[in-house]
């Protein structure tokens, strides 16, 4: 099972987190199912960026972005050459290291329940 590590995010992920996962989830449904409350301000339908994240190790295993994912990162904030947003990339077989930025362009935050069916 590959490994996924979260660098430490100072709300959302303060000492950072280290967890295994099945292959075909997606990024951000393995966040959200350890706890790691991201932005998914448009229910993961790739309509927005608030789940951006930065895949500082294993980019090339995750399955390519398409081109609506390519336009929406465009706007996102702090864009890099190895971003992605959590809810299009699916974890394949080979262990990742993430980041998630600091800011989104989301103007409210959501409130997140561990409790709901994501």
């Amino acid at each position: 099972m590959p490994i996924i590590t979260v660098l430490p995010h100072d709300q959302l992920c303060p000492k950072g987190a280290t967890f295994e996962v099945d292959t075909g989830v997606t990024v951000c449904d393995a966040l959200l199912n350890h706890d790691i409350a991201i932005e998914h301000a448009c229910e993961k339908s790739c309509a927005c960026t608030t789940c951006h994240v930065i895949v500082r190790q294993g980019f090339n295993s995750l399955t390519p972005s398409e081109e609506e994912e390519d336009d929406l990162l465009d706007k996102a904030w702090g864009l890099t050459s190895v971003s992605r947003l959590s809810c299009q990339a699916v974890v394949a077989g080979a262990d990742l290291t993430v980041e998630i930025p600091k800011y989104t362009i989301n103007h409210a935050r959501e409130h997140y329940d561990k409790d709901w069916d994501i």
